[in-house]
């Protein structure tokens, strides 16, 4: 799915106006099939106003402190195709780091999907069902127009619906003791 991006500016005289109007096609990924990474925008500073709409730097994935990120993601339903049997491994891994850069930093190889970030994200569940799991697989299920704040705890991601979940999610960088 495509998302429309509209940004505002300031022109030359302070005037309001549109500075761009594009869709925005998702990061796929071939060693997570059927999720999708909507990175529409954010910063790795303090905000301030780019008045010309400039798109400002964001290079990793998880905002630094004082940075932020908005997008959505999408989680295909469990127990889709999952990844295919001739899958070259090492270039799927490759293109994951590439695509999107400093997310496989905080995933846990031993427990798929968990991770922590030193983040403080907000979300609301567009369309779909996703299950938010905690520690100790305590586990809510999220359904359309439901919200959350995720306070830089541990946690993964389901779906045991049957069709994608599309989460809106914006994450604000912040000071965290267990996460660098």
């Amino acid at each position: 799915m495509d998302i429309r991006r509209v940004v505002t500016g300031h022109s030359d005289e302070g005037k309001a106006v549109f500075v761009s109007d594009e869709m925005v096609a998702p990061v796929t990924l071939a060693l997570l099939p059927g999720n999708e990474f909507h990175r529409l925008w954010g910063a790795d500073t303090k905000v301030t106003f780019p008045d010309d709409g400039a798109r400002p730097s964001a290079e990793l994935y998880f905002p630094p402190i004082d940075g932020f990120r908005f997008g959505f993601f999408t989680i295909p339903p469990d127990g889709g195709s999952g990844a295919p049997a001739d899958l070259d491994v090492d270039a799927a891994i490759e293109e994951f780091r590439v695509k999107l850069p400093g997310l496989d930093e905080h995933l846990e190889t031993d427990h798929p999907g968990m991770h922590t970030t030193a983040t403080i994200d907000y979300g609301i569940v567009v369309s779909g069902e996703a299950i938010l799991e905690l520690d100790d697989r305590e586990k809510v299920t999220l359904h359309p127009g439901d919200t959350y704040v995720q306070n830089g705890t541990r946690h993964r991601w389901s779906n045991k619906g049957d069709v994608p979940a599309v989460i809106a999610v914006t994450l604000l960088g912040a000071h965290h003791r267990n996460v660098n």
